[in-house]
């Protein structure tokens, strides 16, 4: 061998690719560059990623939008995250002196969120409490498109929603990402689920085991007399005002994504709005933890829940799926290889 090529083989072991981002825009801002891989500090996980998706998220730290965005994020002009990606998959390949949960080799999956992001590169290097074991029934594309949207619709439903065995569930944007999990969770619990979704829609939302399916182009549920216990807003591109009356008297509202408009009626107005009626009006903040996702993987083994997964890209194709995915038609989840 060479000494020029040793030199380089000897450089390529510190360095990464990764989608990387320096100023706020469209998908045209998404570089694939080589940057230096991540140094393990004593209390750091250093995962090799095989797998991890997109969310909704991405989307609107790339665009700095709202600019509410880059107030919580930090980076008013320029982005300080520079490389997006919440979920992970992958093996672990180095430890800090001081983890005691994994070891090198482990398989793992997690929402490294509260840890910098960074998933749509090589290697992340996160605090152990991040992650946990992969479930040994699904692949890394399969894991990687589980943690943020899972998290978000089984906190959406239990500590915001307080869903209890036998209510009666609405579910909107049944077949997105967070919806297709929240069906599914709702079940888990022993929810009856009524799930809204587009025509094109239907059969993979009765896939995942919601009791009733209705297409919103045909049917308006505000006017359908029925009342529910959990209304469950994935897609809020209506008022909550709208939903109130199918709520029943003590029934509760959880805004989850949707419309920004609409995000901020009830992240400002949701609890005056409680205050007033009986029903209770909430906006959604998850929070990635360890048990939780626990939890999850628990309900992903015993095969209560499974992620769906529409399509599959590359690590390069990452700019690419965040289009499709602001377009708001996927079903399911996207999930990205990065091998």
């Amino acid at each position: 061998m060479n000494l020029t090529l040793l030199r380089q083989l000897t450089i390529r072991k510190d360095k990464m690719r990764a989608i990387v981002q320096t100023e706020y825009g469209s998908t045209d801002v998404l570089r694939l560059k080589e940057v230096d891989k991540p140094i393990v500090p004593d209390n750091g996980v250093l995962v090799r990623v095989h797998a991890t998706a997109v969310n909704a998220g991405d989307w609107h730290l790339m665009r700095g939008t709202p600019f509410l965005i880059r107030l919580i994020f930090g980076g008013l002009l320029k982005p300080k995250i520079t490389i997006l990606g919440s979920d992970i998959a992958g093996r672990v390949e180095a430890i800090g002196k001081d983890v005691t949960q994994f070891q090198p080799g482990d398989e793992v999956f997690g929402d490294i969120s509260e840890c910098g992001f960074g998933a749509f590169a090589e290697y992340v290097c996160v605090i152990e409490t991040a992650l946990v074991l992969k479930p040994t029934n699904k692949t890394f594309e399969e894991a990687a498109t589980i943690p943020w949207a899972a998290l978000a619709a089984l906190q959406g439903l239990r500590d915001f929603g307080q869903i209890q065995p036998g209510q009666k569930v609405l579910i909107n944007g049944a077949s997105g990402g967070v919806g297709s999990f929240a069906v599914q969770i709702a079940k888990s619990y022993g929810a009856e689920v009524t799930a809204l979704c587009s025509p094109k829609k239907m059969d993979m939302v009765r896939s995942l085991g919601a009791d009733q399916v209705i297409d919103y182009t045909q049917t308006d549920i505000t006017q359908t007399g029925q009342q529910y216990d959990l209304i469950f807003d994935a897609a809020a591109y209506r008022s909550v005002f709208d939903y109130l009356p199918v709520l029943t008297t003590e029934g509760t509202y959880v805004l989850v994504g949707g419309s920004t408009p609409r995000l901020f009626l009830v992240m400002f107005l949701g609890s005056l709005i409680s205050k007033i009626l009986r029903q209770k009006v909430k906006f959604l903040i998850t929070k990635p933890n360890q048990a939780d996702l626990v939890i999850i993987r628990d309900l992903i083994m015993a095969g209560k829940v499974s992620p769906y997964i529409s399509q599959n890209y590359t690590l390069s194709e990452i700019p690419a799926a965040i289009r499709q995915l602001e377009q708001r038609q996927v079903m399911g989840k996207i999930a990205i290889s990065i091998d």
